[in-house]
């Protein structure tokens, strides 16, 4: 017996055994639900043809050619990936607008006896959903900014923070990049924008508004990503803490962090070689002679008080209040940090009572 199609405008991602996109690649690429596969009723050159034929001859001979193409690949979908799903499973299915390519998937597992809810709508419908959240929940969030020069250890204090059950926004962790010349994460590339955009939807909605959030201070540019405009807003009318260190300690910190490029000296060559622009052709070869000699330290020391120490300081009398709270710290190791995030806690808890 054939199991419930059912639609559902807002599911709850969490009630399913699994989420499944069934939309191309090239589309799933650009955006999904954080969580969901694809499984695609039509790959992306299949997808064109199908569109291309329904422009050029006819949308009769496009659904011919498209159920004949989505049928293959459901089947093949069954024989390699639902083929030893439990009784009990449970899938939830979407393509673009909720219609016929996740219908036909949906109505196959019906079919077999699992119940089955399609997105009505489809993805539309749910990045309807995700811009509504990046607007409307960011203005009632109570943020405390974490800033500090580069090295302070912003973002080990953040997770400092929610392994003391305080909630974060870890921009950069979603964004994959540090926010600066040499922040690219060497372990991928970053997001799309919009799923971006996705990832921090799911963060915000899952926030308390009664309880504080802590957040890094970043610029509105996180490498290509841009941070939506209401929770950019909120950020700058947001209390400020500052953490402080000596450059000692944040070039020992630093050299942890980016031990990639010491790895890859040739590719920290490229970065550091952008910076002619900016501080002239003799400071950079300056840069360029340390990284040859290995002389990491003050390659190191150099840059945060020629670069990044100036930048920083620029961009937060820009864009941030004057810090209510300054946090002093000799060392960055996980116990400092650590230490620094309950006293953090338990001076703003003691300023909003």
């Amino acid at each position: 017996m054939s199991a419930p199609i059912a639609s559902n405008a807002r599911p709850d991602f969490h009630a399913f055994t699994e989420i499944i996109d069934v939309r191309s690649p090239a589309e799933f690429a650009e955006d999904h639900v954080p969580g969901a596969i694809n499984l695609p009723v039509l790959d992306n050159e299949e997808r064109a043809q199908v569109g291309t034929i329904y422009k050029q001859q006819s949308p009769f001979q496009a659904r011919k050619l498209g159920a004949a193409l989505v049928a293959a690949n459901i089947a093949k979908a069954v024989r390699e990936h639902f083929i030893d799903k439990p009784r009990d499973y449970r899938p939830l299915v979407y393509c673009w607008r909720g219609g016929q390519r996740s219908m036909s998937l949906a109505t196959i597992l019906a079919r077999i006896g699992w119940p089955t809810t399609v997105i009505e709508g489809g993805y539309k419908q749910y990045r309807k959903q995700v811009i509504e959240t990046l607007e409307t929940i960011p203005p009632k969030l109570r943020l405390i900014v974490v800033s500090g020069l580069t090295g302070t250890a912003k973002t080990d204090f953040l997770k400092a923070l929610q392994q003391a059950g305080e909630q974060i926004i870890d921009l950069e962790g979603l964004a994959r990049h540090r926010g600066s010349l040499l922040g690219p994460d060497p372990e991928g590339p970053q997001p799309a924008q919009k799923y971006f955009e996705s990832l921090l939807a799911r963060t915000i909605r899952q926030l308390n508004p009664e309880r504080p959030v802590w957040i890094e201070a970043e610029s509105n540019k996180i490498g290509n990503l841009h941070c939506p405009a209401a929770l950019w807003k909120q950020m700058g009318q947001a209390q400020t803490i500052e953490l402080r260190a000596p450059r000692a300690s944040r070039v020992e910190y630093l050299l942890g962090q980016y031990d990639h490029f010491l790895r890859q000296p040739d590719a920290l060559k490229e970065k550091i070689s952008a910076l002619r622009f900016r501080h002239g052709a003799k400071q950079v070869e300056t840069w360029l002679d340390m990284i040859d000699h290995g002389a990491w330290r003050d390659f190191v020391a150099n840059l945060l008080e020629v670069h990044y120490d100036p930048a920083y300081s620029r961009a937060i009398r820009k864009n941030r209040a004057e810090a209510a709270l300054v946090i002093e710290l000799q060392s960055l190791t996980p116990q400092a940090l650590h230490e620094a995030a309950l006293t953090a806690v338990q001076a703003i808890g003691a300023r909003q009572q």
